[in-house]
């Protein structure tokens, strides 16, 4: 088997590379290797039918999908687009709110479920002639020969090669660590507690997010009913421990006072679960013939809801770059065309990342002065209308 980019890992960034790469050119051979089966989106009418991973999609990221095909695939119905976020200090009085009234736009952004978008990207790359769906794993692979040909070996015994190897399979990404790349890492000694839960009050088509010193809290609005959301709640991991233990009726309660009860009482949660934040960045985004992208490349503190978008960035960029390869001849796999991939995305990804991280220095801190600064900053921030423009238009994508 011969192909000119295997894609390992068919999750959202793997199948968004391998959508941008089939609606840019047909004669593209393409292999989209991974073992799971292909997700498919199901119909949702209470707290327990929700994915409990959700994405805050940005104005780019949708523009992007658009362009491969994939939003169009996405149910309207499914998607909760919010005009207004609203941010808080759970040790003072500042707080910050964005509108999309002030901007101009109908959304600051859409949160999707995301089996809804994987779901979408199925079926662009089912659809496409030029990808094939290989439903095994990578066992090993080699340098390059001397035609620039990586070969592959799978877990189900077969041999390919391939021009360029894309690893686009997750923070802990085997094709990252087989290429031999590595890594600068570090907890941020928080575990986020995902779960779909119903409010006594309207989220309003609000992203909510409370930060508190054991980390930031964040309800987000789902579709079909305006008293569901989505949580991701950061915490500390012996208070994750702690709430976890708890009777659905007393994580409610426990939920509803971390949340100053802003949305009234919250009445039912859906099942939980908790993963550990790390924070984690690829030292170089290639080697020879091989690259890496989206959390194989980063990870990030869920905090802005940044990470999937800075994935789909990931995606459009090496798409650009592998097709303006093909367009002048040139073997995806050399490093002058990895290279530029990496300069056009490793700064933005750092920048995000130290932003991330001062985000939660900033608001963990304790200290009097500290605390009254951040306070003044945010209400002083709040009302500069320019400014906030230009933060929330950059956050989109938008500039």
């Amino acid at each position: 088997m011969q192909f000119d980019v295997a894609i390992v890992g068919a999750g959202l960034v793997g199948q968004a590379i391998a959508a941008a790469l089939s609606k840019g050119a047909d004669d593209i051979r393409i292999a989209l290797i991974d073992p799971s089966e292909p997700v498919t989106a199901g119909e949702c009418s209470g707290v327990h039918d929700y994915d409990l991973r959700v994405s805050a999609l940005t104005a780019q990221s949708q523009a992007f999908l658009t362009d491969v095909g994939a939003w169009e695939c996405i149910p309207h119905h499914v998607l909760s687009g919010y005009t207004r976020m609203h941010v808080w200090d759970a040790e003072g009085t500042g707080s910050v709110t964005f509108n999309a009234t002030d901007l101009h736009v109908p959304a600051l952004g859409h949160i999707v479920e995301n089996r809804q978008t994987l779901a979408a990207l199925n079926q662009v790359t089912e659809s496409a002639r030029s990808i094939e769906r290989l439903q095994t794993a990578v066992q090993s692979f080699d340098n390059p020969d001397e035609g620039g040909w990586v070969p592959v070996t799978l877990a189900n015994g077969n041999i390919l090669t391939t021009r360029l190897l894309v690893g686009a399979d997750g923070a802990l990404s085997n094709v990252r660590q087989m290429a031999g790349m590595s890594t600068r890492e570090w907890d941020y000694g928080h575990h986020a507690i995902v779960a779909t839960v119903r409010t006594e009050q309207s989220v309003a088509q609000t992203a909510w997010q409370r930060f508190r010193p054991e980390g930031p809290l964040a309800f987000l609005p789902l579709h079909s009913d305006d008293h569901l959301a989505s949580i991701v709640w950061s915490t500390l991991p012996e208070e994750a421990d702690r709430v976890l233990a708890m009777s659905d009726k007393d994580f409610c309660a426990a939920l509803t006072d971390a949340f100053e009860g802003k949305l009234g009482q919250v009445t039912e949660v859906s099942r939980r679960q908790r993963f550990p934040l790390r924070q984690r960045h690829a030292s170089q985004y290639y080697e020879a013939g091989v690259v890496v992208a989206g959390d194989a490349a980063h990870t990030i503190h869920p905090l802005a809801g940044q990470g999937v978008n800075l994935g789909f960035k990931d995606a459009q960029v090496l798409s650009e770059e592998i097709l303006r390869a093909f367009d002048k001849g040139l073997s995806p796999g050399t490093d002058a065309v990895l290279a530029r991939y990496q300069r056009r995305r490793q700064a933005d990804n750092l920048a995000t990342m130290a932003a991330m991280e001062g985000f939660k220095r900033l608001f963990a801190s304790d200290q009097p002065l500290v605390r009254l600064l951040r306070n003044e900053g945010m209400r002083l921030f709040d009302k500069v209308m320019p400014v906030k423009q230009h933060v929330v238009m950059k956050a989109m994508g938008l500039q």
